[in-house]
């Protein structure tokens, strides 16, 4: 098992990921450093291994797929995952690393919005995007999160084997995020230095296609952790329009005349409150079965906790390796 673990996944990096592979060994001398090539074209996996990566392959495309296959192949004390386009600090790694190592927190989320995000990235959608995503999660989960897709991130052992990715793309992020939200897992926040990429470098995140992804993925997950408050939602929703068309254009005039001058308003109000009434229903059931699942979540940890002493039993090298609790 290795302490550290830096886990960078690469697309056609090959103008950087020599520069980030050498920082990080100079910033985490420790470390093993991990590059995983996602198909790339332009020689990145040659270019990593010569710097002294190890270089593993991934031919599912989209990064989700690289962190799956990831966070399934290496076994660490702590990971620290940096994306290969020498935008985030390889000086701040050890302040990320710390909380994992020292405090057993879960995820420690390098924070670019805090610092110099704003005015090194000029792509206006990038930051209103990150902004709005920002603000919908944390008040949808009740979090305070200062940056949810950054990509800088370290995480424990336990974060790792536990977290289903579901996502196959940019999208990965707000998974996360969300994940270790509603598991109740410690988290940090450190804010980090930001610089756009270097010229000659190219982004493979789509402002618009990307975007809709995330904000999709945003409300997915709110329907599967939260249930109850997204389907009283919508019994809200559907009981006001229901009630705000019955009363003046049905229940009114009967009471005036007697009859019911307006028979399909009539059936559709009534299809409403009942959609309304089962969709209220739904959110209960559905809290219950999360509500259950969380409490197996944690029967889990701990079963994952004694495999993780086991492997630090049988390591050789146990006298070098950090003992959680």
């Amino acid at each position: 098992m290795d302490k550290i673990a830096v886990l960078i996944p690469c697309y056609n990096e090959s103008k950087t990921i020599e520069k980030v592979v050498k920082d990080f060994r100079n910033a985490l001398p420790d470390a093993v450093i991990y590059v995983y090539d996602n198909n790339s074209t332009d020689g990145t996996d040659g270019i990593a291994r010569a710097a002294g990566a190890v270089v593993r392959y991934e031919y599912q495309q989209g990064k989700g797929n690289v962190i799956r296959r990831m966070f399934r192949e290496i076994d660490a004390e702590c990971y620290l995952m940096v994306d290969g386009d020498d935008t985030y600090p390889a000086v701040s790694a050890p302040d990320l690393v710390k909380p994992v190592l020292e405090r057993h927190v879960d995820m420690v989320v390098g924070d670019r919005l805090s610092s110099t995000y704003f005015t090194e990235n000029k792509r206006r959608f990038h930051n209103f995007g990150n902004r709005v995503t920002r603000g919908g999660i944390n008040m949808l989960f009740k979090s305070k999160i200062k940056d949810i897709m950054t990509g800088y991130r370290a995480f424990s052992y336990q974060f790792v084997k536990t977290f289903p990715v579901l996502s196959r793309g940019f999208e990965i992020e707000t998974e996360m995020t969300i994940h270790a939200i509603d598991k109740n897992m410690s988290l940090e926040n450190v804010v980090i230095e930001y610089k756009d990429r270097p010229e000659g470098s190219v982004s493979k995140l789509n402002t618009v296609s990307d975007g809709i992804k995330v904000l999709k993925t945003i409300v997915k997950l709110w329907k599967n952790y939260k249930p109850f408050s997204f389907y009283t939602l919508i019994s809200a929703i559907l009981m006001t329009v229901s009630v705000a068309l019955f009363i003046p254009l049905v229940l009114i005039p009967f009471i005036q005349t007697g009859t019911v001058a307006r028979f399909p308003t009539a059936i559709f109000c009534g299809f409403g409150a009942l959609a309304a009434v089962i969709s209220f229903f739904c959110g209960t059931l559905l809290d219950a079965i999360v509500q259950k699942e969380k409490r197996e979540f944690e029967y889990r940890l701990q079963l994952l906790e004694q495999r993780y002493e086991q492997k630090n039993v049988d390591d050789p090298n146990r006298e070098n390796t950090y003992i959680m609790r």
